[in-house]
């Protein structure tokens, strides 16, 4: 059922959507350039490696050495914006229409964290990753990575249609508010390192 709703709702959203996407992919063809679409490596269910897309919020500047500028210091105008309002994640969806992601689930993660997860953490990968979900709405990068996995946890536990429902409404409370977002083009969250204790056995 949660696969054919999946299918529906990021069809739904695309189709609806589509002006904005257009105008969003000409706005970064005028003021970024290509690509327009960014491509990273991300670990779905039972570690499953997948590309994810978004769209380009940074541009590639370099350093007298060649080696590209901090994330914070990429991010441009246009990217800031697409940011601050969730749309970079629009893309995402079409990961939803290939299987890949859900349209709630725990946020899917690079692949060199999973090493670094304790056994309960890498629990969040029972479930399919998901554009949206329970801890994106408690806290999103307004708390720890510990927080974030505890709440992924949760949610992999309590699943259930109804529970899906109230973390897409509260997504779109929470991005016409723009809340928990990283303030000041700051860019994403530190690294994820690993946690202090935790079994990792």
């Amino acid at each position: 059922m949660k696969r054919i709703i999946d299918i529906l709702g990021a069809m739904a959203i695309l189709v609806i959507l589509s002006p904005a996407l257009v105008a969003i992919v000409i706005l970064i063809a005028i003021f970024q350039g290509t690509p327009i679409i960014f491509r990273h490596a991300r670990l779905g269910k039972n570690h499953q490696e997948f590309q994810i897309l978004k769209f380009r919020t940074m541009n590639n500047k370099r350093n007298i050495d060649g080696e590209l500028l901090p994330d914070h210091e990429r991010v441009t105008r246009i990217g800031e914006f697409l940011r601050s309002t969730s749309l970079d994640e629009l893309p995402g969806f079409w990961n939803v229409l290939r299987g890949h992601m859900s349209i709630v689930g725990p946020r899917p993660l690079p692949p060199q964290y999973a090493d670094r997860y304790s056994k309960e953490q890498a629990r969040r990968h029972e479930v399919k990753p998901g554009v949206t979900g329970w801890a994106q709405i408690n806290g999103r990068n307004a708390i720890s990575w510990n927080q974030k996995f505890i709440l992924d946890v949760w949610y992999v536990d309590n699943r259930s249609f109804y529970l899906d429902i109230k973390i897409l409404l509260k997504t779109l409370s929470y991005v016409l508010a723009r809340r928990d977002i990283v303030p000041d083009n700051k860019g994403a969250m530190e690294e994820f390192m690993g946690s202090n204790g935790g079994d990792k056995s």
